[in-house]
C-alpha cells in the first residue's frame, strides 16, 4: 500500500507519547496497527492469548508507572482481553487497549469477528470505551486517553478503530498537548485543618491504600511528625515500612483490627476505598472522626461517611501537609503495637497451617527491590499479610477483580519493564493453568523469571470454604499435568522444593539462572517416580 496509513501514524503517535513496548496478537483485522511499529521504534511482544497480552500490559504498567498498551482484533480479541481490563479497572492500573472494529452501522450478518455491541463490552470494564470515526478523532481520543491515564484515578481505556479507517491515508498526529495533564488541587485550607486535628488527637491512626503508593516519602514524614500508628491495605503495603515501630502492618482485614481502630480518636484513610477486599467486613470499627484523602469523588461519598472528605492526589496533599504537622512524640506504645501485630500474624498462620513458613523463606531470599506477582492462591493469601514490605508498589496481586491466571503474564510484563530487577511469579496449581501457555513467551524471550508453583493438588481454598459452609466438597479436584515434564516441554529449568528451606535454596538458584525456572512447592507434590 502506497502512502501513510492511520495505523502507521498511530504507531508514531504512541512513540511520541512515550510508548516503547506493545503487547498483543495480530490478526487480519488489526494488521494495519503493525505497519508502523518497527519504523516508530516500538517493540512488540507476541502473547499466546489476548488475556495474556492484557495481563502483561498490566504488569508492565504497575512496575514502570507508564501506561501499558495492547493491540487486539475486533470481537473475540476484545472479549478475550476484557478480564485484564476488568482487573485494571478494579486496581486502578493505566491500560490502553487499541482494537480494530467493523465500520459503524455495519449490519450485514455473518461478518468476521462481528459482535453486537463492541463499545458496550469495553464500557463494562473500562473507564472509557470509544470508536474513532476519522483520523482526527482517533488522535484526539488517543490524547484524551493519555491525559486520563496520567491524572486522576488511572483506570483503563479502550479505543476501537474501524478496519477500513486503519488502512486509510492519514497525516501525522498533532503534537501531544502535555498541558492537558492536570491534577485537581486540594481544597484551600484542608492541609492546615488536618494538621490541627492531628496535633489535637491523642491516638491518631493512618490507613494507607494503593492510592498512596507514590506518596511514601511524604506519608512517612507525616506519620513520624504526628506520632501516629499505621495500618495498610494489602495494596498499600510498604507505604510506611513494616519495620516502623507503630505499624500494625497489612492486617486490616483481621476481625480484631476493628477493636484497635475503635481506640483511635482520629482515623485518616489515604488512597483506599476501604472496600470489601480491604476489610472483609462492612464496618471499619472506628468511633472517632474519619478523614478521607482520595482522588476519586465516589470514594469520598461512600457509606463509611467521612466527616472530613478531601479530594486530592495523595502525594501532593501529603507533601503540603507534612511541614504543617507539629512534631510530636509517639502517641501509641510501640511494645503494644508489636504484640498486637504478632497476634495478627499468629491468626493468619493458623488459618492456613504450614504456609507462613514458605512466605518467610520468600522474604529471606528477596531484597526490597524485588517485584512479586501473585495469583489467587493460598501462598499469596498468607503472604500478603505476613510478608513484611519496606518499600511500596513491589507486590502485585489481582486484588479487587480477583481473577485467576494473573501472575505469570503480569510478571512477564513487569520483568520487561525492569529487566535488572528480580521478578517472581507465584501461582497455584489450578490458577496457573489459566495462562500457562504464556510460559512460551518467557522462554522465547529468555527471561530470568522464577515461577513459584504452589501445588496443593486441588482448589484448596474453595474446598475449605465448602467444608466451613457444610457443603460436601465437589468440583475441587482436577487432573494436573506432570509439571516437571511441562517445564521441559518449554525448555525451562525445574526445581522441586518439599520444605521451606529447600524452597529458599531453589528460589535463590532460580533467581541466578539465565532463563525461566519453575519452582515447584507445596503439599500436593507427587512422589518422585522410583524414589
Amino acid at each position: 500500500m502506497a502512502g501513510t496509513t492511520l495505523g502507521a501514524e498511530l504507531a508514531r503517535a504512541l512513540k511520541a507519547r512515550g510508548v516503547e513496548l506493545v503487547f498483543g496478537v495480530p490478526g487480519v483485522h488489526n494488521i494495519e496497527l503493525y505497519r508502523g511499529l518497527e519504523e516508530a521504534g516500538i517493540a512488540h511482544v507476541l502473547a499466546r492469548h489476548e488475556q495474556g497480552a492484557g495481563f502483561m500490559a498490566d504488569g508492565y504498567a504497575r512496575v514502570s508507572g507508564r501506561p501499558g498498551v495492547a493491540f487486539v482484533i475486533t470481537g473475540p480479541g476484545l472479549t478475550n482481553i476484557m478480564t485484564p481490563l476488568g482487573q485494571a479497572w478494579s486496581d486502578s492500573v493505566p491500560l490502553l487497549v487499541i482494537s480494530s472494529c467493523l465500520p459503524e452501522g455495519e449490519a450485514t450478518p455473518g461478518r468476521l469477528h462481528q459482535m453486537r455491541d463492541q463499545l458496550g463490552a469495553g464500557r463494562a470494564v473500562c473507564a472509557q470505551s470509544h470508536m474513532a470515526r476519522s483520523a482526527e478523532e482517533a488522535f484526539e481520543l488517543l490524547d484524551s486517553a493519555f491525559a486520563a491515564l496520567a491524572t486522576g484515578r488511572r483506570r483503563p481505556w479502550q479505543l476501537s478503530i474501524p478496519v477500513d479507517l486503519l488502512a486509510s491515508p492519514a497525516g501525522p498526529a498533532p503534537q501531544w498537548a502535555r498541558d492537558r495533564v492536570e491534577r485537581p488541587p486540594a481544597p484551600e485550607g484542608a492541609a492546615a485543618r488536618l494538621a490541627e486535628m492531628l496535633e489535637a488527637a491523642e491516638r491518631p491512626l493512618f490507613i494507607f491504600g494503593g492510592g498512596a503508593v507514590g506518596a511514601a516519602e511524604a506519608a512517612r514524614e507525616v506519620v513520624r511528625r504526628a506520632g501516629a500508628a499505621v495500618f495498610t491495605t494489602y495494596a498499600g503495603r510498604g507505604v510506611v515500612p513494616a519495620s516502623h515501630p507503630l505499624s500494625f502492618g497489612a492486617f486490616l482485614a483481621r476481625p480484631d483490627s476493628a477493636a484497635v481502630i475503635a481506640r483511635a480518636d482520629l482515623v485518616v484513610a489515604v488512597g483506599t476505598e476501604l472496600a470489601e477486599v480491604d476489610l472483609w467486613r462492612e464496618d471499619l470499627g472506628r468511633e472517632g472522626p474519619l478523614v478521607r484523602i482520595d482522588i476519586d469523588e465516589v470514594v469520598l461519598e461512600d457509606a463509611h461517611g467521612a466527616e472530613f472528605p478531601i479530594r486530592a492526589e495523595a502525594g501532593a496533599f501529603l507533601s503540603a501537609l507534612a511541614p504543617l504537622v507539629r512534631e510530636s512524640p509517639p502517641k501509641w506504645e510501640a511494645g503494644e503495637v508489636a504484640r498486637i501485630r504478632a497476634a495478627f500474624r499468629s491468626q493468619s498462620a493458623a488459618e492456613r497451617p504450614g504456609i507462613a513458613e514458605y512466605a518467610d523463606a520468600l522474604r529471606a531470599v528477596l531484597d526490597d527491590g524485588a517485584h512479586v506477582f501473585s495469583d489467587m492462591t493460598q501462598l499469596a493469601y498468607v503472604a500478603k499479610e505476613v510478608f513484611p514490605m519496606e518499600e511500596p508498589g513491589h507486590w502485585h496481586h489481582p486484588f479487587g477483580f480477583g481473577t485467576l491466571g494473573y501472575a505469570l503474564p503480569a510478571a512477564i510484563g513487569g520483568k520487561l519493564a525492569r529487566p535488572e530487577a528480580d521478578v517472581v511469579a507465584i501461582a497455584g496449581d489450578y490458577g496457573f493453568q489459566y495462562t500457562l501457555q504464556e510460559l512460551g513467551v518467557a522462554a522465547e524471550l529468555g527471561l530470568a523469571l522464577p515461577l513459584v508453583l504452589w501445588d496443593n493438588d486441588r482448589l484448596q481454598e474453595i474446598e475449605d470454604s465448602m467444608v466451613r459452609s457444610q457443603i460436601a466438597p465437589r468440583a475441587v479436584r482436577a487432573l494436573n499435568p506432570d509439571f516437571a515434564l511441562l517445564a521441559r516441554a518449554w525448555g525451562l529449568g525445574y526445581a522441586r522444593a518439599e520444605t521451606p528451606e529447600a524452597f529458599a535454596g531453589a528460589l535463590r538458584a532460580a533467581l541466578a539462572a539465565d532463563g525461566p525456572v519453575l519452582v515447584h512447592a507445596g503439599p500436593g507434590l507427587r512422589p518422585v517416580p522410583g524414589g
